[in-house]
């Protein structure tokens, strides 16, 4: 059998798609419409596409013998390099499939790391890639060095092939496990950084090719690349973007999703979706003139919810309402998600009611308090004013009780501190009482003490809680 090189993955081949889709499932207006755009972004001409109906792979080849002789048909015809799979492959399959069409296969996910391969710029994205292939390729190895293992050898005594294979499955494991501490370095790192963060932070997340990029740069004018390709963004960046009727807060336009993303490839990017994780407020973008717009946000919901984000607060937002066949797809998102805000990254349509909405989102989680400082603590007052809206200052012989209005992570900094904080309305969640505020504790931490109003109006003073 002829061995085939999978170094170069698709760039430059010729290729025809297959897909299996189960019999229970309704097929797609256009079933192979995003494998042939995953495998142009990798490099490949697509020439020709094969599609079977059926519940069950086959266990040998995936797709059941007369579809396996069609595939062959169509390579011959076409004088085509490589076959592409909308499917993830067994290493068998895999392999059963090359020696019957005697040309490279892909799967979907060796496909994707490809893409992700090409795409790495940063050293942060090129380890989760390389940590990813190596997870794919480790139970793979062993068609590497089946030309080697077919020679004879004594009896107990193991081929060359055998004995590279055990080299190699070695040296991958090493790697692998070198690949995730440093990983895991880097994201305990980002997280730090991130939470140690004074300002509100939002980030844009979705489906690959769904305008995320275009809209960052629309809202904080980053100049970031926005090509109409998947998977254009894999590293996270974050840009100032000045909230009308709000201020300044932080943007993140983050690596952008795909229907069955690979598992591996998921855990391997959490460091750099540290961001996502942090933010205040998610901004999901979906691409409304897609027909498989509601496949798409299901796909993005179903990341979110592995990587242990889908309960945050989330904006859904219709982008690219000005292109051809948005319109007649809205009325069926808006009644699946009635909250969801159409808008036009391109002529910026709607952003007056996203705004709004992000607003509105941001000041859910809002703690109304009293904090007792030293008049000489300016360092703790200044960082108040760029925090939070100071509502009021009161003085006494001793101390200044200034009374704000903050996010409750801010307010969460503020007690681990061990600042003496007296909540007004509003709760500060167990979760945000980290390190990361002020450095000027100057008295010991007392209990939060929760008042209504109608208590507050009988004074202002902090009584004896010292």
């Amino acid at each position: 059998m002829q061995t085939h090189d999978r170094a170069t993955g698709a760039a430059g081949e010729l290729c025809v798609l297959a897909r299996l889709l189960p019999q229970r499932d309704s097929v797609p207006e256009h079933p192979l419409e995003e494998l042939s755009g995953l495998a142009e972004t990798g490099g490949a001409s697509v020439v020709g596409g094969v599609i079977q109906r059926r519940d069950h792979p086959d266990q040998t080849t995936y797709l059941g013998k007369g579809k396996v002789d069609e595939l062959k048909g169509l390579i011959d015809l076409h004088d085509a390099d490589m076959v592409v799979f909308d499917n993830d492959l067994s290493p068998s399959q895999t392999r059963n499939l090359e020696k019957a069409l005697d040309v490279k296969v892909l799967d979907r996910s060796e496909l994707i790391l490809d893409i992700f391969a090409s795409n790495a710029r940063t050293y942060e994205s090129r380890l989760a890639v390389e940590l990813a292939q190596l997870e794919y390729s480790l139970p793979r190895l062993k068609r590497m060095w089946t030309h080697l293992s077919r020679q004879t050898m004594g009896v107990g005594m193991r081929g060359p092939g055998e004995k590279q294979l055990e080299v190699d499955r070695r040296l991958a494991e090493k790697r692998i496990h070198e690949l995730k501490d440093e990983l895991s370095k880097i994201e305990r790192r980002k997280e730090r950084e991130v939470a140690s963060r004074d300002s509100l932070s939002v980030s844009i997340v979705g489906y690959t090719n769904a305008g995320k990029s275009t809209l960052m740069n629309a809202l904080t004018n980053a100049n970031v690349e926005a090509a109409d390709k998947l998977f254009a963004t894999l590293d996270t960046r974050t840009r100032r973007w000045m909230l009308p009727g709000w201020g300044p807060i932080l943007l993140s336009d983050t690596v952008g999703f795909i229907r069955d993303l690979p598992h591996r490839l998921i855990a391997s990017f959490r460091a750099t979706l540290a961001e996502a994780r942090q933010a205040n407020l998610l901004l999901h973008v979906a691409d409304a003139s897609n027909a498989l717009v509601l496949d798409q946000i299901s796909s993005v919901y179903k990341v979110l919810r592995e990587l242990g984000i889908d309960e945050k607060d989330a904006i859904l937002v219709l982008n690219k309402i000005d292109r051809p066949g948005a319109a007649e797809r809205l009325e069926s998102v808006q009644a699946r998600y009635p909250n969801a805000i159409p808008i036009s990254a391109h002529s910026r349509a709607g952003f007056a009611a996203m705004s709004m909405a992000v607003s509105n989102a941001l000041t859910h989680d809002f703690v109304e308090l009293e904090v007792r400082l030293l008049p000489s603590d300016g360092k703790t007052a200044a960082w108040l004013s760029s925090v939070s809206e100071v509502l009021s200052k009161q003085y006494d012989d001793d101390y200044v009780f200034v009374r704000s209005r903050m996010p409750a992570n801010h307010a969460g900094k503020l007690v681990s501190q061990g600042f003496d904080v007296r909540v007004i309305s509003g709760t500060i969640p167990q979760k945000t009482l980290t390190s990361g505020g002020p450095q000027t504790a100057t008295f010991k931490p007392a209990p939060i003490i929760i008042e209504d109003e109608q208590t507050m109006n009988t004074g202002n003073s902090m009584g004896d809680v010292a």
